[in-house]
């Protein structure tokens, strides 16, 4: 049975995103907001087909920790929901993804439309450059960069080697980076095909300040996402803790998920 939803869940996926496609890259041609509209549609309709079809919920705890406005959120990184779910719990969610995916054809050019951030992982320091350029601007215009610190996706359990980008660009911002764990990996894994029920948790933690030097920032973000990994891997049979929520957080209602980091 969980074959089947899986493959009834892949189908709708691609269906949903060549059916909103054509929309999108209509839309783009007018208004960058406008298609930032239905890619969050596609993103929360995403969320609630794996909800319907396979079974997995999402808890997200923390939220409060996100300000209203700008934020450097570095999460961690195990399935394909990742790159998604974002759209569906900030308000306006920039990506910072490789740029590989620019490449397929009418789905690329639109993420340069949608304002999200393709860096060439390849480019060495240029690659850090544009990031900074990039990701510092979309911070002083109240955005919310999300970036995948391990730089690809790793297994449930483990934390994978973290690239120096995200620092960097905490340093040139001086936005404080907002630590994230998830388990997404135990109902989606990184290279199955198929997706079990059950619930992807979100943990949202504590600002770490801009001021600390790169590997104190590196060493405490490696913390946090060990700390964070404990609530997130460790759900009761009882249910969601108190204060927890499912579903989007504030402000992502109004303004409503693809992304790889450096």
């Amino acid at each position: 049975m969980i074959l089947v939803r899986s493959a009834l869940f892949n189908a709708v996926f691609f269906a949903l995103t060549f059916i909103l496609v054509w929309p999108a890259a209509l839309t783009a041609l007018v208004s960058a907001e406008g298609l930032l509209g239905i890619v969050r549609l596609w993103a929360r309709l995403l969320v609630g087909a794996a909800r319907a079809i396979c079974g997995i919920r999402l808890h997200v705890t923390g939220r409060e920790h996100i300000p209203d406005g700008a934020a450097l959120i570095a999460s961690g990184h195990q399935s394909a929901f990742d790159t998604f779910v974002w759209f569906t719990l900030v308000p306006d969610c920039c990506y910072v993804l490789k740029q590989e995916l620019t490449k397929i054809p009418v789905f690329g050019p639109l993420i340069h439309v949608a304002r999200q951030i393709p860096i060439d992982r390849d480019a060495g320091p240029a690659a850090i450059r544009a990031l900074l350029r990039a990701g510092t601007e979309a911070l002083r215009a109240g955005r919310q960069v999300i970036l995948f610190p391990e730089g690809t996706r790793s297994e449930p359990g483990t934390v994978g080697a973290l690239q120096p980008g995200i620092a960097a660009l905490a340093a040139r911002s001086g936005q404080a980076v907002i630590p994230v764990a998830t388990d997404s990996g135990r109902c989606w894994s990184r290279k199955a095909f198929v997706k079990r029920p059950g619930t992807i948790t979100i943990a949202i933690g504590a600002p770490i300040p801009a001021s600390l030097p790169r590997e104190a920032m590196l060493d405490a973000l490696r913390a946090h996402f060990a700390s964070l990994e404990a609530p997130a891997l460790q759900r009761t049979a009882e249910g969601a803790p108190k204060g927890a929520t499912e579903g989007p957080t504030k402000g992502a209602a109004a303004a409503p998920e693809r992304g790889l980091s450096a």
